[in-house]
């Protein structure tokens, strides 16, 4: 199995100084449904399904809950503004995010105060969460695995502040023909969803590839969702197709 990092990057790198530009240069634009960001926000609805099912499963929380997260805490990797540390806040959990780049850090925490949240908004890399000891009953790392150079000594970082018992969730792209045809061809130059450049098809992961590393990290691997594009309803929807977008959630076992 192939590590896939970049050899022009240190080993072992869990950030690419010119994607965490990319994005810090895109900070204002997160909250905009309209924006850059947009096919994110489309994506939320399905993300959080599968997010909310794998919490479910895994703790054994009612579906019916508001809250399910009460008295948990919980991660969100590679934060952005908040996209997706706002719901999990508001399912009750003690949340962090935290990003590399601080000009999205700092949109995050402005619109969490607009929204009454109290979210601890770091920038910080998971190196420095790490070297502390800290850990979480769930971690997220969504749309981030495939913008690092080194994606299995970063999946190892993340699956090492998940806490005995606890939860990973993960999303990234497959490196099918499929993906590059759709992810990039169709959503960057045709559809003009995402800007140029947004992805490189040589870093998206395979579900094989991402599962061995979660289970390399000590963890076992409980569910993988695709999530799929449907043009006449213009929705995102959870699938058994995994050929281009895929969730994964996996949880350390218990002492």
């Amino acid at each position: 199995m192939s590590s896939r990092s970049d050899p022009s990057q240190p080993p072992g790198g869990t950030i690419d100084a010119a994607e965490v530009d990319r994005f810090a240069g895109l900070a204002a634009q997160w909250w905009d449904p309209h924006g850059k960001f947009r096919p994110l926000h489309q994506l939320a609805p399905a993300r959080l399904s599968f997010i909310r099912q794998a919490i479910d499963a895994h703790f054994g929380c009612e579906p019916a809950s508001l809250k399910p997260l009460a008295g948990r805490s919980a991660l969100d990797v590679g934060c952005g503004g908040g996209l997706v540390a706002e719901p999990i806040c508001r399912l009750g959990a003690a949340t962090t995010g935290i990003d590399p780049a601080a000009a999205s850090i700092a949109v995050a925490r402005q619109h969490a105060a607009g929204q009454g949240l109290a979210i601890s908004y770091r920038d910080e890399r998971v190196e420095a969460l790490a070297g502390r000891g800290e850990t979480f009953d769930l971690v997220l790392c969504l749309e981030v695995v495939e913008h690092v150079p080194d994606p299995a000594a970063f999946i190892r970082m993340c699956a090492g502040l998940v806490k005995p018992g606890g939860l990973l969730v993960l999303s990234t792209l497959n490196r099918t023909l499929k993906a590059w045809a759709l992810a990039i061809v169709g959503a960057e130059y045709v559809l003009r969803w995402l800007p140029r450049g947004t992805h490189q098809w040589e870093r998206f992961i395979t579900p094989e590839e991402l599962a061995g590393w979660v289970r390399a990290a000590g963890l076992g691997v409980s569910d993988v969702q695709g999530i799929v594009y449907n043009p006449l309803a213009d929705r995102w929807s959870l699938s058994a197709d995994t050929d281009v977008n895929y969730m994964l959630a996996a949880a350390r076992p218990p002492i």
